[in-house]
């Protein structure tokens, strides 16, 4: 994988173990058979991980953590007690 990539894509997501996690995840996916295409145009002469962490820096793949979705999420609706 390209140094200066791995750089780059750490900046975005902050995480190393966050990243590396994306990552593998894509790669796997790009490597397994009918798992999915690159979503770049160009990916002559790069690897599989390569393609992920270029997916990742120019956006064309997302990813939310735990403590993302549990802000986006409303507070719990109050039960009335029963009489």
């Amino acid at each position: 994988m390209n140094a200066e990539l791995c750089k780059k894509a750490l900046e975005k997501v902050g995480n190393p173990n966050i990243l590396v996690n994306l990552i593998s995840k894509r790669v796997r996916q790009l490597c397994s058979g009918g798992g999915g295409r690159p979503l770049l145009s160009d990916t002559v002469g790069m690897g599989a991980g390569d393609i992920a962490l270029t997916e990742l820096i120019e956006n064309k793949m997302g990813w939310e953590t735990l403590e993302d979705i549990a802000v986006q999420t409303e507070a719990p609706v109050k039960k009335r007690k029963k009489s």
